[in-house]
């Protein structure tokens, strides 16, 4: 198999012992329930967010119903089919349906992006990373304007964020709750280090508005 080295490869984690990797990779996807007038599955875009060889995480404006068959598809892995296991502000999680010669090829692809992930990717934070549930948020400047973004993983003392918008290293913003000052850039996003260390049990609240 041939892969594509190009590919946005935030970082690493483990869920339920399957390979979750971290990820923002723009594609495609349909909902069963979300026809047009000829009775055709409308296409929508998307942005996959994360993915382990189970499940596919989703950032989207089709509005998803949890049961519902669903299929997207992401440049390097191709058309994946299964149903929404479950349904967030923004998008949803597909619960994949593969064959097993398909479910072995998203393996080798996993572990293949967690062993070459770029360099400039690198996690320089101290502290335990963790992968929101629902990882949408809301970036505000220091001048009032604020920016929609997807919170990729983060930890008592920063985030690494992405956005339609890049901020240049040393801008100050608030995420969430959070006031913080961009430290760096990575290929699909940047990162943010919190101007002081978060409590772990707030932190989600905080940083997501929850």
């Amino acid at each position: 198999m041939t892969f594509d080295p190009d590919i946005a490869v935030v970082t690493v984690a483990r869920r339920d012992d399957d390979l979750l990797v971290i990820m923002s990779l723009d594609g495609t996807c349909s909902l069963a329930a979300l026809r047009d007038e000829a009775g055709r599955r409308r296409e929508y875009p998307c942005r996959a967010i994360n993915m382990s060889s189970r499940a596919l995480m989703l950032a989207t404006p089709a509005r998803a119903r949890l049961g519902d068959g669903a299929s997207a598809y992401i440049p390097s892995f191709g058309n994946l089919g299964g149903r929404v296991g479950r349904v967030m502000t923004g998008g949803f999680v597909m619960t994949l349906m593969l064959a097993p010669r398909q479910r072995e090829r998203i393996v080798a692809r996993l572990a293949w992006m967690q062993e070459h992930q770029a360099h400039d990717t690198r996690d320089l934070r101290q502290h335990q990373r963790i992968v929101p549930r629902e990882p949408f948020g809301q970036i505000t400047f220091a001048d009032g304007r604020c920016l929609s973004c997807l919170v990729l993983d983060m930890s008592v003392s920063g985030a690494a964020l992405s956005a339609d918008r890049m901020p240049p290293v040393g801008t100050l913003l608030t995420v969430g709750r959070v006031p913080g000052r961009v430290c760096r850039h990575f290929a699909e996003g940047f990162a943010v280090s919190f101007l002081a260390e978060q409590d772990p049990a707030d932190l989600e609240r905080l940083l997501l508005g929850r």
